[in-house]
């Protein structure tokens, strides 16, 4: 990225920190493709701030599933408002879809695989731990496929490459990126899964057993000479 586009920001560690003017209001990621950018401030100083992946926007966010002018965030009355600007994946406030809403601390903000959290530059900032309960084992099925520990009844189909949880399709978020192409995310921890297949024991097929028949009294004939 050319430094003429690059966003003015501070990376920071997860220790607890105070920054900005008193007022101004911050965004903090807390969830992005890449783990350098965990922990980075935005700090939202400006009436109208843009949020995309073009370069011409405030809060550039490279990804292929953020929009080029994906979302706005408004100052009125002096009150923090964010508008969606038709994006392609929506724009989303603690996983709820928005199309104009007012922001309060604490919110989280999302736009496309980039999340932040919303806060004030008069609070202290810490990037949350989630904790999250760990479920049985999946059932395995006579086939070999399993069932999924969050839908009942539902067969596992991917499994995630972060977390390393089986999931079936109602736990995949499934989001448009440029060139029609779709990232499958985990719904527990928003990183990318992969596809699994059961094995199924492998069956002879009639010419496979066809063929075994006609070979043995061929290989006996063969021996006895």
């Amino acid at each position: 990225m050319d430094s003429d586009y690059d966003v003015k920001t501070r990376v920071t560690g997860l220790e607890q920190l105070k920054i900005g003017q008193s007022g101004q209001g911050c965004l903090v990621v807390i969830h992005a493709p890449l783990h350098a950018d965990l922990g980075r401030l935005h700090t939202l100083a400006k009436e109208i701030t843009t949020i995309g992946r073009g370069r011409d926007n405030d809060i550039v966010l490279p990804s292929d599933c953020v929009s080029r002018r994906h979302s706005r965030l408004e100052r009125r009355n002096e009150a923090l408002f964010v508008v969606d600007l038709a994006s392609t994946n929506g724009t989303y406030i603690n996983d709820a879809p928005v199309k104009q809403a007012v922001l309060q601390p604490g919110q989280k903000l999302r736009f496309g695989d980039v999340e932040f959290m919303i806060d004030t530059t008069d609070a202290r900032i810490a990037i949350p731990e989630i904790e999250r309960p760990i479920p049985a084992p999946p059932v395995v099925l006579p086939d070999g496929a399993m069932l999924c520990q969050r839908h009942p009844g539902s067969r596992v189909t991917h499994r995630c490459t972060y977390c390393h949880s089986v999931l079936c399709d109602a736990c995949v978020t499934r989001l448009r990126r440029k060139g029609g192409k779709t990232l499958k995310l985990c719904k527990l921890c928003s990183h990318p899964v992969e596809m699994i297949v059961a094995e199924k024991p492998k069956k002879k097929s009639f010419l496979t057993k066809l063929t075994s028949t006609i070979k043995l009294p061929f290989l006996r004939g063969k021996k006895e000479s």
